[in-house]
């Protein structure tokens, strides 16, 4: 015990790993204007996030299109034009799917069973 209490200094002077390992944060999965929506449910811990319309333009920056408040399919995954990432791009690599009240102008993004692997998968009631 003496001997741990007289060292205690040299101890703590001494760097707790010689050589730190810096690891690089990995980019955005999703670039472009809709990034900060894929940023923003990528980490929610929530399995379930409810955003209104507004809540989700203070997200993105810029009104959401008129077509994603009036058009339901527009949250649905859409087929690719080669130009680069898809809107829907934004929830679905998070692990979400988007399922839009154009009434209540909110929509519910859920985690998708993929989203984390080895977790089981309740049958619905």
């Amino acid at each position: 015990m003496w001997k741990w209490m007289t060292n205690w200094r040299a101890v703590a002077c001494e760097p707790a790993i010689a050589h730190p390992v810096v690891r690089k944060r990995h980019s955005s999965a999703v670039t472009g204007e809709y990034s900060s929506l894929y940023e923003y449910l990528a980490n929610r811990y929530a399995d379930v996030t409810v955003l209104t319309f507004g809540q989700i333009e203070d997200l993105l920056g810029f009104t959401l299109p008129l077509l994603a408040r009036t058009y339901q399919a527009w949250w649905t995954p859409g087929e690719t034009n080669g130009e680069g990432p898809r809107y829907s791009d934004a929830w679905t690599l998070a692990g979400r799917t988007a399922t839009p009240n154009l009434l209540a102008k909110t929509v519910i993004f859920e985690r998708t069973s993929t989203a984390r692997p080895g977790l089981p998968v309740q049958a619905a009631p």
